[in-house]
């Protein structure tokens, strides 16, 4: 008997001992929630964890005020970063409201000025505020929230065609095991300037220009190789068929944001993508 139970000992203090060097179960982290508002044909993409929020575009003329909206709704009484992707009115419209009604405490743009209505009030609501914008010309990288944002500006100072589009700033965001790719409306050369630079697989990708069709987007998708798509397009001004059809061989799950915002939740771990009911 005290042969057994010097046995029983032994296995039970060998348990403990290598139950206290196992490592503990690694935790997910807070949520982090990306709504992609339903603009039309617009894009902004507000992201919100643990406090923090960043802002990708601001939709047109009248949609500061959604996104005004959206961000007291989650009790945010200021805003941690807006990026401008390019200066079309699609894209910064919305922005002179954001600023002039919001304590916006860093503003990041691209290098590609353009004549307009919308681009020159955004001028003058920084002016008012006081605030210097980052014009985005080297990889920028921020850490915000436990989220890693890669900012890649566009590598020409001008292009030849479509120039505003192409400099386009394309965002990484990875937060834990999770990664997305935010391309504003990058075209033909901005995509395959991308391409080149190898930046790795993304959970998800936002379609370029509203879901337009370029010989580059195969090539952005085999090295993405993404689970989800999101697009921006309205129902006035759809996507390409070209698009939906790559996107439908790949087995690419697609959500539109023409009927109602797309809402992208990740722990770091599992990635959710909804329409908002």
């Amino acid at each position: 008997m005290k042969r057994v139970f010097c046995i029983v000992l032994s296995i039970v203090l060998i348990c403990i001992f290598l139950s206290g060097c196992a490592k503990p179960a690694q935790q997910a982290g807070p949520v982090l929630t990306v709504c992609g508002f339903s603009l039309g044909k617009a894009d902004a993409f507000l992201f919100t964890v643990d406090g923090t929020s960043f802002l990708i575009d601001t939709g047109e003329k009248g949609d500061g005020k959604t996104i005004l909206a959206r961000l007291q709704e989650l009790g945010f009484t200021s805003l941690d970063y807006l990026l401008i992707t390019h200066f079309d009115k699609d894209h910064v419209g919305g922005a002179a409201r954001v600023l002039n009604d919001f304590d916006v405490k860093h503003v990041l743009q691209s290098n590609s000025p353009k004549d307009g209505e919308q681009y020159e009030k955004y001028l003058k609501a920084l002016q008012a505020k006081s605030i210097e914008p980052v014009t985005v010309t080297d990889v920028t990288v921020i850490e915000l929230g436990g989220v890693t944002y890669t900012v890649y500006p566009p590598q020409q100072t001008a292009y030849d065609e479509d120039a505003s589009n192409n400099s386009s700033l394309i965002v990484a965001v990875e937060y834990g095991q999770t990664r997305m790719l935010f391309t504003g409306d990058a075209e033909q050369a901005r995509l395959t300037e991308f391409c080149a630079l190898q930046t790795g697989t993304f959970s998800l990708v936002k379609m370029p220009h509203h879901g337009s069709y370029y010989d580059a987007l195969p090539a952005l998708l085999d090295a993405a190789q993404p689970e989800y798509a999101v697009v921006t397009d309205s129902a006035e001004e759809p996507w390409d068929d070209q698009t939906r059809t790559l996107l439908s061989r790949r087995n690419i799950t697609t959500y539109l944001t023409r009927s109602a915002p797309v809402i992208i939740t990740t722990d770091g771990e599992t990635l959710d993508v909804r329409n908002a009911s």
